[in-house]
């Protein structure tokens, strides 16, 4: 026909510019259910991680080397939330990128940042959960609060590093529209990528957890022996139970970790498959959705988290507690 009506005019991302992207059109319900949910999607993991924060923060007791690693991945869960999210989903909904090239570099170089920093978390935990049932006696000594934070920072630091130098690296690459935030990378920087990024780290970790539910297992069988002969428990016997439950639980963190993780490389390595876009961009938010399932795991396994939660929500009492 020689006359289109409006509906079905070629939207762009920015009409007045030539080499504008092409918007894909949405209707309200679409755009109504996708807003919503990704706005509570964030909401959501923005405050569970909050909560994570403030209970390790304010209370002193829960001061301890696994708990600031617990909460340098939270900290990385929270700005996954606040600004990855809906940034992403904006994206994602509007198909077109209205925050120009800047910002879309430091998008790019953040996000890298905060899921290396999590991996980089992870292995923190496993190397920290090994010793404390591994070498139990050895743990005070090797394992403090100072050695910890520094430790924590020294990762953050190379995370930082790492994806600071990607970014400048594909800086110069041109868009096929203007309205586009994305880069192309060559397949050897794939392969090294998973390799740096992903396999070497969950090597580590793998190794570590093996080694961890070995030990554990027979730390358990032994203590339970005893209480079958009525024999009386140290305070060794007791601690060594409650690392190795400790130990399980961060071992379910990583393991949901590595569940996020595995469809995502899968994504990148795979992207002539034919895969609906449907199946992709939930194994693309997938990532995303990890951040706000970190605090759910705590809040099932973790007693001092849930009572910390109900002390912080009950603000007459959170002052009492410090």
């Amino acid at each position: 026909m020689a006359y289109e009506t409006e509906a079905h005019e070629t939207q762009y991302c920015f009409p007045a510019i030539n080499s504008s992207c092409i918007k894909t059109k949405r209707s309200t319900y679409e755009y109504n259910i996708m807003y919503v949910f990704f706005s509570l999607l964030s909401v959501w993991t923005v405050f569970l991680n909050l909560l994570v924060i403030i209970s390790i923060c304010h209370f002193k007791k829960l001061h301890t080397p696994t708990n600031m690693l617990i909460l340098s991945l939270a900290v990385a869960d929270l700005l996954v939330g606040l600004i990855g999210i809906p940034l992403k989903a904006i994206k994602l909904i509007e198909t077109c990128w209205y925050f120009g090239y800047i910002i879309c570099r430091l998008f790019t170089i953040i996000m890298g940042l905060l899921f290396s920093a999590s991996l980089s978390n992870l292995v923190l935990i496993a190397v920290d959960r090994y010793v404390a049932v591994c070498h139990p006696l050895a743990y005070p000594q090797k394992i403090t609060m100072i050695r910890t934070i520094i430790t924590i920072c020294v990762c953050w630091f190379c995370s930082s590093a790492y994806n600071i130098s990607v970014g400048i690296s594909v800086s110069n690459r041109k868009y096929r529209c203007y309205g586009e935030c994305g880069f192309m990378v060559t397949f050897a920087y794939i392969i090294t990528d998973l390799f740096l990024s992903f396999l070497l780290p969950c090597i580590v970790i793998i190794t570590l957890y093996l080694r961890i539910f070995y030990v554990a297992h027979q730390q358990v069988k032994v203590i339970n022996s005893l209480m079958r002969s009525g024999k009386h428990l140290t305070e060794g016997s007791v601690r060594r139970k409650s690392e190795s439950k400790a130990a399980l639980t961060l071992g379910i963190i990583v393991t949901v970790y590595l569940f996020c993780w595995i469809p995502y490389y899968i994504l990148i390595l795979t992207p002539n498959t034919r895969m609906t876009s449907v199946t992709a961009y939930i194994m693309l938010w997938m990532l995303y959705i990890n951040s706000g399932v970190n605090p759910l795991i705590y809040a099932i396994f973790y007693p001092w988290f849930r009572t910390s939660v109900k002390h912080i929500l009950n603000l007459s009492k959170i002052f009492k507690l410090a």
